[in-house]
């Protein structure tokens, strides 16, 4: 089965064509970030305007790409929340509308799920089940996976996300958007000694996050040294320092509360290299499987959207003809379709 999956949740573009016996085919991201940069942040006009613009030309260029035409498509998947509404419905509407006119399948996909089931794409994908650390811009959370719409969360950040820290912290560096790879850019060139910040709620029992008092203690170090490359270098190191190491003791405590050795990190901050090499370390100090999907399928795309749509319309999912999307959508509403593989 050939699906089209199309992400528009936010500020990227994604468009992306998977097949059930041959994996995935091809994809197409275009990312917003030069039209939101002289904002400081994500503009959600401005982000629907441009997946209106964005969106069929970057379809015709991925059936381009793939040689398939769209009399081959057999189903479509798409975004539809968590997000912004206003992208949410550019896509929503783009797909449905496509589904109609061919007369297709269509299956609306959970954002989370998708970044969840983002490293079966890989080579050596992880099997059920797993926990996955899901750390982006908008959410930080562990979850126990134990199969396709079988999810327990098991803590969540009670503020800020991972992400959403790192932008806030990199602009009260004077660091241009995005702010997390630029934060990481600066922390590499830091000083790893000389300032330490704390790692929240790592002192207690449970699973939990907070980070909006790590950005005050940023804050806090910021207006108390001199503002030269070199301090604020060394100060994005002690923060990036503390994200991750408040990441990696959380997960470990998940793994070993649960008994389930696979690890899966996923989502936009998934991407860090800090991040990345701390969590592989796990293989080794405690026996692990640490498995993340490649730094190009870590941000939105539509490659994890057809891919967890593929996975329902196998099952006999199907949406109305109705576009419905949800700027909030619990994960733990998420229903499991009957077993199916891609």
């Amino acid at each position: 089965m050939i699906v089209l999956g199309i992400e528009t949740s936010c500020d990227e573009t994604g468009v992306a064509l998977y097949d059930s016996e041959r994996g995935l085919l091809g994809h197409r991201v275009h990312s917003q970030v030069a039209l939101h940069a002289e904002y400081g942040g994500v503009v959600p006009e401005l982000a629907s305007r441009d997946h209106v613009a964005k969106l069929a030309p970057h379809l015709r260029a991925l059936l381009a790409d793939t040689g398939i035409g769209l009399e081959s498509v057999e189903g479509v998947a798409y975004t539809a929340g968590p997000g912004l509404i206003g992208a949410l419905l550019v896509g929503a509407a783009f797909g449905r509308a496509l589904a109609l006119a061919l007369k297709l399948p269509a299956v609306a996909v959970h954002h989370m799920e998708a970044h969840l089931l983002a490293p079966m794409l890989e080579p050596d994908p992880p099997a059920f089940p797993f926990v996955a650390l899901l750390v982006s811009g908008g959410h930080t959370m562990l979850v126990a996976v134990q199969g396709v719409g079988r999810y327990e969360l098991l803590g969540e950040s009670l503020d800020d996300a991972a992400g959403e820290a790192f932008d806030k912290t990199a602009t009260l560096l004077g660091l241009p958007y995005p702010g997390g790879p630029a934060l990481a850019a600066l922390a590499a060139k830091g000083d790893p000694e000389r300032f330490v910040f704390p790692r929240p709620m790592t002192d207690r029992p449970g699973l939990d996050f907070s980070f909006s008092g790590l950005k005050t203690f940023a804050l806090n170090t910021v207006q108390a040294q001199a503002g030269d490359e070199q301090t604020r270098a060394d100060i994005a190191r002690a923060f990036e320092e503390a994200v991750v190491d408040t990441l990696v003791i959380k997960s470990l405590r998940a793994v070993k509360a649960t008994g389930i050795k696979t690890l899966v990190l996923s989502g936009g901050v998934g991407a860090n290299r800090r991040l990345r090499k701390r969590l592989s370390e796990l293989k080794q100090d405690h026996g692990i499987r640490v498995c993340y999907p490649s730094v190009a399928l870590c941000t939105d795309n539509g490659a994890m959207v057809a891919y967890a749509g593929c996975l329902r319309l196998l099952a006999g999912q199907r949406e109305a003809p109705a576009v419905e999307v949800r700027a909030r959508w619990p994960l733990a509403e998420m229903a499991a379709p009957v077993a199916a593989r891609c």
